[in-house]
């Protein structure tokens, strides 16, 4: 588990996600989600190698419903990436690291 990776809830969702001045990839996740945990790793990686230049974050469906609704979260892992509070990407199933790695980079 990485550090740099932004645990999210719906108290700081608005704050850390739609008014960030750094683009931001969001991970909506379940503890009991084979797929999400397999993708764990490669978040807690990108949050370390995006380390000031990008947020990283994760948010747990199970403890924050609503935000999984507001986003029409139907399927995990979905990750969405934002740059200046807009959705400029969605994305549902795991992706290798450097697809994920290239998305973010676009947004720089």
């Amino acid at each position: 588990m990485s550090t740099n990776t932004l645990y999210l809830t719906a108290d700081n969702f608005d704050e850390e996600v739609l008014k960030s001045t750094v683009p931001v990839l969001v991970d909506f996740y379940a503890d009991w989600c084979g797929p999400c945990q397999a993708l764990g790793p490669v978040i807690d990686s990108l949050a370390d190698k995006f380390q000031g230049k990008a947020k990283v974050c994760k948010i747990n469906i199970d403890d924050h419903r609503k935000v999984a609704l507001t986003y029409k979260v139907m399927s995990i892992p979905t990750m969405f990436f934002f740059k200046d509070g807009e959705i400029k990407e969605r994305i549902t199933g795991g992706l290798p690291a450097p697809v994920i790695e290239e998305k973010l980079n676009d947004l720089l």
